[in-house]
């Protein structure tokens, strides 16, 4: 399993075959392998990676003095050695991956934009109540059950998405550009599963 932190760019386009095809520029890595987990001193198998390290020593706080890095994450993945350094080159043109971040926080939303509710009839008797969710209960069991879908924070947090096409990989700048859209902001950090 290949595995890399980076930070979104962007979004751009880049012609492949006459076609023009809409791509999402990701910073991917040099990330070094901080801490490798093993089943007999830990009890399962993963891999911690540190992201952007603190280059001030006065940045550097005493719980980060072993690990100088901004970001420090762990996979389940055996492949890995301490100290190696992992970039963008692990990962081909035309390899599936799967990008995970921070989807964008959107605020207090209402019901029809959070849940895509259909909202009421511009006429008929409709009055002040077009965007409204309805009725949120029954007689009994005289409460709000859970989960009911209201009007709320809507975004911020964390989403996957699959099955995304690398579409071509910068290993000079550690750069990938892959098909489609991701979660996050320009900034966000994102975690590569390949």
């Amino acid at each position: 399993m290949k595995v890399l932190l980076g930070k979104k760019i962007g979004m751009t386009q880049i012609f492949q075959e006459e076609k023009v095809v809409p791509v999402t520029l990701i910073q991917a890595g040099p990330c070094r392998v901080t801490q490798v987990k093993t089943k007999e001193k830990d009890g399962y198998v993963a891999v911690q990676l540190g992201f952007e390290e603190i280059t001030k020593k006065k940045n550097i706080t005493k719980s980060k003095r072993q690990k100088p890095f901004v970001y420090v994450r762990e996979f389940p993945t055996a492949e890995g050695a301490m100290g190696q350094v992992i970039d963008a080159s692990v990962f081909q043109d035309g390899d599936t991956v799967q990008v995970s971040g921070i989807s964008k926080g959107k605020g207090f939303q209402g019901a029809v934009k959070r849940h895509g509710f259909h909202g009421a009839p511009a006429t008929h008797g409709t009055k002040h109540a077009h965007r409204q969710p309805g009725s949120i209960g029954a007689t009994w069991p005289q409460r709000v059950i859970k989960g009911m879908r209201m009007a709320g924070r809507m975004g911020g947090v964390r989403m996957s998405t699959r099955n995304l096409e690398i579409a071509k990989v910068d290993a000079e700048t550690n750069t990938l550009a892959i098909k489609g859209a991701i979660p996050g902001k320009r900034g966000t950090l994102v975690e590569i599963r390949g």
